[in-house]
């Protein structure tokens, strides 16, 4: 395993083909802090220029996932003009969001309280798994603000508009089996084996044929605006992906039982 140390980030590679980005600045549970932002910026753009890369992981160091904006930053220019502050709201979305860009396959290991924008990170990744006692909110409204860094588009997208309205709205946390049944979160882990699930799940994403997963992701974030959009699409990809020797791979390894060697071409 090789570690790549950034200030307030770390960017771990477990095994061929996983990443996995820990956001470190525990004592502040991970706040999302000026140089942690520019650390994340540096990390994704390493990881997308990455062939090796097949999935990405994110999680947070100590007992917290991510507690979101450095709320002292936020609110430390109180006279300054919508558009100033405008321009360095932006800024800051656009640096985290850029895990969006990834054409691989992401996922939000929610080890512990995911808060704000915090929340919204693990939103913009494509899966997202949360230990057990997780706390997830969007407290925007009580702390006096609109919500941000995407919230209400990436909640709906997720959660459906009628939750995303309560949880937006209210500011309430939820977690466990309630997270699951609105959608937050596919899966709660027991914390003890959280990492290693989360991990063994990655690796199983590794191990897929890249090529066929990285259409796949780009497929589902399209968003086919209707069914015959979705067809066009799917009529263009899947054929590409029939002309791969992965697909050749995957056919004779499934007749053969045993486990396909992808090599992304």
């Amino acid at each position: 395993m090789s570690t790549t140390s950034f200030p307030h980030l770390t960017l771990d590679r477990p095994s061929p083909g996983v990443a996995v980005l820990t956001l470190d600045n525990p004592d502040q549970r991970n706040m999302m802090s000026e140089e942690m932002t520019a650390s994340w910026v540096r990390a994704i753009d390493v990881l997308a220029h990455d062939p090796e890369v097949r999935v990405v992981v994110v999680t947070g160091s100590g007992t917290a996932f991510c507690s979101g904006g450095n709320t002292s930053w936020i609110a430390s220019e109180p006279d300054a003009s919508v558009d100033r502050l405008r321009t360095r709201m932006m800024a800051f979305y656009r640096a985290w969001l850029s895990i969006r860009k990834l054409e691989v396959p992401t996922i939000a290991a929610i080890n512990g309280p995911a808060v704000g924008a915090g929340l919204c990170l693990a939103l913009a990744c494509d899966i997202r798994y949360a230990a057990a006692g997780a706390k997830l909110s969007v407290p925007f409204v009580k702390l006096g603000m609109h919500a941000g860094m995407a919230a209400t588009y990436l909640l709906p997208d997720v959660v459906g508009a009628a939750h995303a309205r309560d949880l937006l709205l209210t500011g309430r946390a939820v977690a466990d089996d309630e997270a699951v049944r609105l959608g937050l979160v596919s899966r709660v882990i027991e914390r003890d084996s959280f990492e290693a699930e989360v991990l063994d799940t990655a690796v199983g994403i590794a191990g897929t044929a890249p090529i066929a997963s990285r259409y796949t992701k780009q497929a589902l974030l399209g968003g086919h605006r209707d069914i015959e959009s979705c067809l066009q699409f799917e009529a263009l990809a899947q054929p590409a992906t029939l002309t791969t020797a992965d697909l050749q791979e995957g056919i004779s390894a499934a007749r053969e039982r045993r486990a396909p060697d992808f090599r992304g071409v």
